[in-house]
């Protein structure tokens, strides 16, 4: 059949599939939300030196300045533009209370190029092996080309350092319900957050080791408390009330029992059935604590407002202050709110112009405008490349002087053309 053949004689089947120009401008905006998301509306052009130690920001460490085997040291985004732009560089995500380091005392021979007056170092900073390159607790780079097992990395709420989903001690819940994770180490470290799992925390527990079950059957259930016997709950419940049956019974069927004693009875049997809650300490924590918690060697996975439910009191604070996990009480720590930030610093309430001018074209301009996108995207996808097969920064410099050469290219191409009359 005529259709079944596509140009240059081949096959449709074979032909590169068809996307439309408002496809690719809808996944430019996706990943551009994705990159606002990241950089957090953090400035690319002002070193964030002058700012002190900013709550958080993303951040990067150079391994040309800064190889292992020196001292660890962490670059503000503008710093990773203007003066490492040709170095090999690693991305660190977000960091909190970081001050960025770029041409301190740690930069043996570079001066930073936009903030040169900075202190020696920076006391205040706390590093990882993340600023050499190395991840989880097998210290292995990401990506890792010796690792051929997929595996999603997930950052631990309080170290900050990266992990391995199975390298956690428990699965990650397979619905990816939970906001944040704690590590095991940091578990170890911050022992008063067990006490607060079998409420807050979700998690993969391994059903034998609750005695729940025999062998290796798992179950998957969030730690909230509410994991109970029912049917053990209610025979004993049912046994109490037979026995104060009986006994009020016998206690009316002897001589000269009178309304005050059988009321005591019956205040004496419903103590015994519902016995009085200790009274509340004014310490949640403390609370919890008495109830004796279970510890294990694993990560814990947290859902979305928990650290508004740790306790608060005096005592809590100077806890959370000498681990010096005092941000636990701080909702907009979080990843998720410094992402949400990025994505309303960069929100425009006026419509892509792009999209505009594409929707006021005739059909003959909106294919002449989109062959040039392809070229454009192209080139500019070509171009770039080198760039990550090196492991450089892309410069405005760099950008500059691509569409210098593709407007070059285009006059080119124009001038070239020769045009017939009949």
């Amino acid at each position: 059949m005529a259709g079944a053949e596509g140009a240059a004689g081949r096959p449709s089947s074979e032909l590169e599939p068809v996307v439309s120009l408002v496809d690719v401008l809808e996944e430019d905006e996706e990943l551009e939300n994705e990159a606002c998301a990241v950089l957090g509306g953090s400035d690319s052009e002002k070193c964030s030196y002058s700012q002190g130690s900013v709550k958080r920001q993303a951040l990067y460490a150079c391994s040309t300045c800064t190889p292992e085997g020196e001292e660890p040291a962490g670059i503000c985004l503008a710093c990773s533009y203007e003066c490492h732009g040709s170095h090999k560089l690693f991305e660190l995500y977000t960091k909190r209370n970081f001050r960025c380091d770029c041409g301190n005392s740690k930069f043996k021979n570079l001066e930073c190029k936009l903030f040169p007056e900075k202190a020696k170092i920076n006391s205040g900073n706390k590093y990882n092996d993340n600023f050499f390159g190395l991840y989880c607790t097998c210290k292995r780079p990401y990506p890792d080309p010796e690792d051929e097992i997929p595996d999603e990395m997930i950052q631990c709420v309080v170290c900050e350092d990266w992990f391995h989903g199975r390298h956690l001690g428990a699965a990650p819940p397979e619905s990816g319900d939970f906001q944040e994770m704690v590590c095991q180490g940091c578990m170890e470290r911050c022992s008063f957050l067990w006490a607060y799992a079998p409420q807050l925390a979700v998690s993969r527990v391994a059903a034998e080791d609750e005695g729940l079950v025999s062998g290796d059957q798992e179950v998957t259930t969030p730690e909230n408390g509410a994991h109970q016997d029912e049917s053990r709950k209610e025979e004993t419940a049912g046994q109490g009330k037979e026995s104060v049956k009986e006994t009020k019974a016998e206690r009316t069927n002897e001589p000269g029992a009178s309304s005050s004693s059988e009321s005591g009875l019956q205040a004496a049997s419903q103590k015994h059935l519902h016995p009085e809650a200790p009274a509340p300490s004014g310490c949640r924590l403390r609370d919890l604590q008495a109830q004796r918690p279970a510890q294990r060697d694993t990560a814990t996975y947290w859902p979305p407002n928990w650290r508004s439910k740790l306790c608060a009191c005096k005592d809590c604070l100077k806890m959370y202050s000498g681990l010096d996990v005092l941000f636990l009480t701080d909702e907009y720590d979080t990843v998720l709110a410094y992402e949400n930030k990025g994505k309303v610093d960069q929100a425009t309430e006026q419509r892509d112009p792009l999209m505009d001018t594409l929707s006021s074209m005739n059909r003959v301009q909106q294919v002449e405008l989109i062959c040039e996108y392809n070229d454009l995207k192209t080139e500019l996808k070509d171009y770039l490349k080198r760039f990550a097969d090196e492991g450089t920064v892309v410069k405005r410099e760099d950008i500059q002087q691509f569409f210098e050469e593709f407007q070059s290219k285009k006059r080119r191409r124009v001038d070239g053309l020769q045009y017939y009359c009949s």
